[in-house]
């Protein structure tokens, strides 16, 4: 599958909007909070490589293979993360969420939870997705359990998926949420965030909220994106 144009998803706590060179000033203070492009099992962008890193995305999304989005929140209108499509099956109707992080303030908030129920939403009512994948790093435990807690199936670990910028092997947690599971999934997420019941708090709980980011393998930077990625990629 190709992906197009992206569109703009709106919900009660964030808006997803297409991502432009106009975000960049306010995701390097996102990415400034608490430190948050410090943590080494992420790829949280460094304020300073903000603009490259938007270019980069927008890069990809010309190519026809990813949707990113900036996240913004509703009731401060600050921007407080990135998230997107990305990864499309040549042959199918699946993709992966990933490439996502928040800033710390607005993890634990239920920001996360709701991007994803918007990003699933389309995916499955609007592109006909039958499945939708993420991937985060084995040792982001929050962010495994971020993912399992969507609703996700754990399918597997790639072991020494890929080699980070440090050079040290990374081994790749994979999830995915079929067709068939969504309307339970729907059911759920929308429960959660109608109750509270998903919003976490606290400074532990919230410095692990990345999925899906992880650095591009050599020959495959402009036909495909390896993820290390969920927030939570």
């Amino acid at each position: 599958m190709e992906l197009s144009a992206t569109p703009t998803l709106t919900g009660s706590l964030v808006a997803l909007e297409p991502l432009s060179l106009n975000h960049v000033a306010e995701l390097r203070v996102a990415a400034g909070e608490d430190d948050l492009w410090r943590s080494w099992y992420t790829s949280v962008p460094h304020p300073d490589a903000m603009a490259e890193e938007v270019e980069r995305r927008l890069g990809v999304q010309s190519l026809g293979h990813m949707l990113p989005w900036a996240i913004r929140l509703v009731s401060t209108g600050q921007v407080v993360g990135m998230t997107t499509f990305m990864n499309p099956s040549d042959t199918e109707l699946r993709l992966e969420i990933g490439s996502t992080w928040l800033a710390t303030s607005a993890q634990g908030t239920g920001a996360n939870r709701e991007t994803k129920l918007l990003q699933l939403a389309y995916a499955f009512d609007v592109l006909h997705c039958i499945a939708v994948e993420f991937r985060t790093h084995w040792h982001n435990r929050q962010s495994r359990k971020a993912i399992a807690a969507l609703g996700a199936k754990e399918d597997g670990v790639l072991r020494n998926h890929s080699v980070g910028p440090d050079g040290a092997l990374r081994d790749t947690v994979v999830f995915s949420i079929i067709a068939s599971e969504w309307p339970a999934v729907r059911m759920g997420l929308r429960y959660t965030l109608d109750t509270g019941r998903g919003h976490q708090a606290g400074p532990r709980a919230r410095h692990s909220q990345t999925e899906g980011i992880e650095p591009l393998t050599q020959g495959r930077r402009n036909r495909r994106e390896v993820s290390a990625a969920v927030d939570i990629r």
